[in-house]
Parts: C-alpha cells; structure tokens; sequence
C-alpha cells in the first residue's frame, strides 16, 4: 500500500511538472509568435515562424501527460474524466496540425516559391487555403479544450480533490471564452488566441502547482 501510494504520489507530482512545463512553453510560444503579413514577410520572418511553431508542437505531449494526470485524480464512477482527456487530446492534435500547417509548411512553401511577382497570386490563394484549414483547426482546439476544462471543473468542485476555487476558476475562464464568441470577438486571430491562450494557461499554472503541493 505504502508503495502504491507512493507511485500514486510521484505520477500526481510529475504530471503537475509536465503542466507547469507545457503551460511555461505554450507561453513563450505566445510571446514570439510574430503578426501575420504577405508573403515576403513570412518569408523574412521564417526562422521565428518555425521556431515559435516548433516550441508549440514540443509542449502538446507534456500537457497531454499532465492531464492525465488530473484524469487520474479526478475518477469517479461516470468515467467523464476519462471523457474530458479524450476530448482534450483531439484538441492537441488539432493544435498539432494547425501549428505543422501554420508554422512548418507554410514558411517552407512560402520561401521556396516566392520567385517573381507573377507567382503571387497563385501563391495568395494556396495560402489562404492554408489559413482556412489553420482557422478550423483553431476552433477544434478552442472548443476541445473548454469542452474538457469544464468537465474537470465541475468534477473539481464535486470530488474534493482540489480546492474548489480551481473549478470556479476554470468555469469563470470558460464563461468568458464563450461570452467572447457570444459578443463575435475574434478568436481565431493572433490577439483573441493569446487572449484565450493566456486565460486557459494561468487556469493550468495553478492546477499544475497544486498537484506538486497538494493540499494537507
């Protein structure tokens, strides 16, 4: 028993690390990502493009681990936590795409046939088809991940596990991702996913923080 939980202890511990680190790396993904431009923008500002983009893909399996983690912590009989980390990791793949397509194939296609003014049209409507797959992927994403960080907010707040400040927590970020769509703010773009991005992140930081110091 001793040793269970002892195991039990270290795999809460270590997924709160991977959270802490996932969140840390989603951040400074964030932070460099560079605003959109035509095509000779991307192509000046690749090297930043594919290195924001390649930080982003590292950190998807860190945060999948770590909430696996708050799975575990979080089981009852319904299994919906089980429910919410498979809704969370169609978001991560998601994420995966829309970063591969918007951050590694994008700058690699741009620099590679950005020759003469001739070819820019063409090049503007096969990368505009590019956007169009990143901006769906992007509302897989948001949606996967409020679908799961509700779910787990109100397992927080009826398990015990947590404090129960955590699940209002997340259902107030929640709420006000969806007033946000409600109100038609843009959350596909660079500004609303950092928005978004930033309020989910602080969300994570403390979850991750109180599973390496559970409560006594």
């Amino acid at each position: 028993m001793e040793i269970l939980a002892k195991t039990t202890t270290e795999f809460k511990r270590a997924s709160g690390i991977c959270l802490l680190l996932g969140s840390i790396l989603a951040t400074l993904t964030m932070a460099l990502h560079p605003m959109g431009g035509d095509i000779e923008h991307i192509v000046k500002i690749k090297r930043v493009l594919m290195f924001s983009h390649a930080i982003a893909i590292f950190c998807l399996p860190f945060i999948g681990f770590g909430f696996w983690g708050l799975t575990n912590m979080l089981k009852t009989k319904s299994k919906m936590s089980l429910l919410a980390l498979f809704i969370l990791l169609f978001g991560l793949i998601a994420a995966m795409i829309a970063a591969t397509i918007n951050g590694l194939v994008l700058p690699n296609f741009a620099s590679k046939y950005w020759i003469n003014d001739s070819d820019v049209s063409v090049l503007n409507k096969i990368i505009g088809y590019g956007h169009a797959i990143n901006i769906s992927m992007t509302y897989i994403v948001i949606t996967a991940i409020s679908l799961s960080i509700g779910i787990w907010s109100f397992l927080i707040i009826k398990t015990n596990q947590l404090s129960k400040w955590l699940g209002y927590f997340g259902l107030i970020v929640i709420i006000i991702g969806l007033l946000g769509v409600l109100l038609s703010f843009d959350l596909t773009s660079l500004l609303g996913f950092r928005t978004f991005i930033f309020g989910l992140v602080s969300w994570i930081i403390v979850i991750g923080i109180k599973m390496i110091k559970p409560d006594k």
